[in-house]
C-alpha cells in the first residue's frame, strides 16, 4: 500500500509523463502554431489534447473533430477546412439542419473549392438563417475553432491542405485568446456571394 507521500510522487510522475507526451506531439506541429500560442505558460500545455495522424490512421485529427461536433451547441471557425472534410461535412450539415448556429470564416479560394465541389449542398446550407459564411483574404495559417466548451486549433500542411494535427483545450486563457482572434477577423470579414463562385 502506497503512503500519501508515495501517492503524491506517483501523481506528480503521471503529470510529468502527460506533459512530456503532449510536448512531444506539440513539437511536431510547433511551426504551424500562432506565436501567441507558443508563448502561453508551459502549464497550459498539459491541458492540451493533441491528435496526430498515424500511418494506419491518417484521418485521426479529422475523425476527432467529427466527434467533437457531435458534442457541441456552438461552432465558430476561422479557416474551417477540417470542418469541411468528410465525415465532418456531413456532421456539420446535420447540425445546421437541427438549427445550430454555425459561422465559418475562410479564404475566397476555399469557398470557391467547396461551391464548385459541392454546389447543391453548399447552396442549401447558405440559404439557412442559422448558417453564416464569411470570407477574409488574410487568415492565420492555423485554424481556430470555438466550440461550446473547448477551443480547437487545426494545423494544415500548406501545400496539400491536409490536417496535420488537431489540438483541443478548455483552458480559459486560450479561450480568451481565441475569442479575441476570432473577433479581430470577423469584424473585417465579408459576406460570401454564392453567385460569385457558381457558374
Amino acid at each position: 500500500m502506497a503512503t500519501r507521500l508515495g501517492e503524491a510522487i506517483a501523481d506528480g510522475m503521471e503529470d510529468l509523463t502527460s506533459l512530456v507526451e503532449t510536448e512531444r506531439k506539440l513539437r511536431a506541429v510547433w511551426h504551424w502554431l500562432p506565436d501567441e500560442v507558443t508563448q502561453f505558460p508551459t502549464e497550459t500545455w498539459s491541458e492540451m489534447t493533441v491528435t496526430l495522424p498515424e500511418p494506419a490512421s491518417p484521418y485521426r485529427p479529422v475523425n476527432r473533430f467529427e466527434s467533437l461536433l457531435q458534442q457541441t451547441n456552438e461552432v465558430r471557425y476561422l479557416r474551417p477546412e477540417v470542418a469541411l472534410m468528410e465525415p465532418c461535412f456531413d456532421a456539420l450539415f446535420s447540425l445546421i439542419d437541427t438549427g445550430l448556429d454555425v459561422t465559418l470564416i475562410d479564404r475566397p479560394s476555399c469557398h470557391a473549392y467547396f461551391f464548385a465541389t459541392y454546389p447543391q449542398r453548399s447552396l442549401e446550407m447558405e440559404k439557412r438563417d442559422n448558417f453564416t459564411i464569411l470570407e477574409h483574404d488574410e487568415l492565420p495559417q492555423c485554424g481556430i475553432g470555438l466550440l461550446e466548451d473547448r477551443v480547437t486549433l487545426s494545423c494544415y500542411e500548406q501545400a496539400s491542405g491536409s490536417v496535420q494535427a488537431l489540438i483541443e483545450t478548455d483552458v480559459p486563457v486560450i479561450r480568451e485568446w481565441a475569442e479575441s482572434m476570432y473577433a479581430s477577423f470577423e469584424i473585417d470579414a465579408r459576406p460570401v456571394a454564392p453567385e460569385a463562385y457558381i457558374e
